[in-house]
């Protein structure tokens, strides 16, 4: 297998565990009392971002708020979408395809340009950044946060 067949394998990887530590973030919101609303609203912002990106891969127009007023249930929806447009995406994207440029305008309206590959990328750590910032405002609450963590996933293959 040459390098950009592994990294794009790599990749699929990755938004497999991204989809699953999703999933584990939103059950223990789900089930927990959380009287701060920030974790949800963190959970909302990563959903609507993944999504953004992957508008802005295809050309497409922003369809949500970088900020929604998501429900868990509104996530709990998202989140299942957003599973599935990810994994048909990247299941149809070629290795050569990771370095194609990418022409979008931010949120502050500045135009850029930024290869697949460094997209991808970033929605993957974006994501994992907003759930430890999710963790930390779920302990400071007083409960135990999900556990998100790529070991604990990849050991129990609860990813591919």
């Amino acid at each position: 297998m040459n390098k950009p067949t592994k990294l794009l394998e790599h990749l699929r990887r990755q938004f497999a565990y991204d989809a699953w530590a999703n999933r584990e973030v939103l059950a223990s919101l789900s089930g927990g009392a959380h009287p701060d609303d920030r974790p949800r609203q963190l959970l909302a912002h990563i959903l609507s971002a993944q999504r953004l990106w992957l508008e802005r891969i295809r050309k497409q127009p922003q369809s949500v708020p970088v900020w929604p007023n998501f429900s868990l249930d509104q996530c709990e929806a998202q989140m299942s979408e957003l599973a599935s447009l990810w994994n048909e995406y990247l299941r149809h994207l070629s290795s050569s395809a990771l370095s194609v440029n990418v022409a979008y305008k931010n949120s502050k309206g500045e135009s850029w340009n930024s290869t697949v590959q460094d997209i991808l990328t970033h929605v993957l750590l974006h994501s994992a950044y907003h759930r430890g910032q999710i963790a930390s405002q779920v302990r400071a609450g007083g409960e135990q946060p999900a556990s998100t963590d790529f070991i604990h996933a990849a050991r129990r293959s609860l990813i591919e």
